[in-house]
């Protein structure tokens, strides 16, 4: 007898679930994270972990992360300190205000399950923007989950 067959899950872009913003309060960055839909919240409760945010944003050499629920508005907030070098009057970074770290967030991949593939797929009109990810996660991936971080250097350093 064969053991019974179980989908992998999927790796998604964090676009294709949540939209935001983001802006600078001296050298804090606040991310603004919200639900596409209602019912995709507690997704990203269980995804955008305090970790994985400060491991993703890691690159752009920032202090600690701060996470904030927002229930009854379907969102997250994040505080990343010490992110623009000092604040936006006195910081050398190309992006002084920290408009920018949301776009960066964004691009983090998550787990996703069978059927919430099928709601983000539903949700974008029957198609994916090819610009984003939605495709099986690989058994034995490297990294942690939603960790595109690593990849990213990796993609560096291979241009190198």
């Amino acid at each position: 007898m064969s053991p019974p067959s179980v989908s992998l899950p999927y790796r998604a872009s964090l676009f294709l679930l949540a939209h935001g913003r983001s802006g600078d309060k001296g050298d804090l960055v606040n991310i603004g994270v919200i639900a596409r839909r209602a019912d995709w919240y507690e997704l990203l409760v269980r995804e955008l972990t305090i970790e994985r945010v400060a491991r993703h944003l890691s690159p752009l050499g920032i202090g600690r992360v701060e996470r904030f629920e927002l229930a009854n508005l379907g969102a997250l907030n994040f505080l990343v300190h010490d992110a623009l070098g000092g604040g936006g009057a006195v910081t050398l970074r190309l992006d002084a205000q920290g408009k920018t770290y949301a776009n960066a967030l964004f691009r983090m991949e998550i787990d996703l399950e069978e059927d919430r593939r099928h709601e983000v797929i539903e949700h974008w009109g029957g198609s994916i923007p090819a610009w984003l990810r939605l495709e099986p996660r690989t058994p034995g991936a490297e990294g942690a989950p939603g960790d595109s971080a690593s990849r990213a250097s990796d993609e560096r350093k291979e241009r190198r």
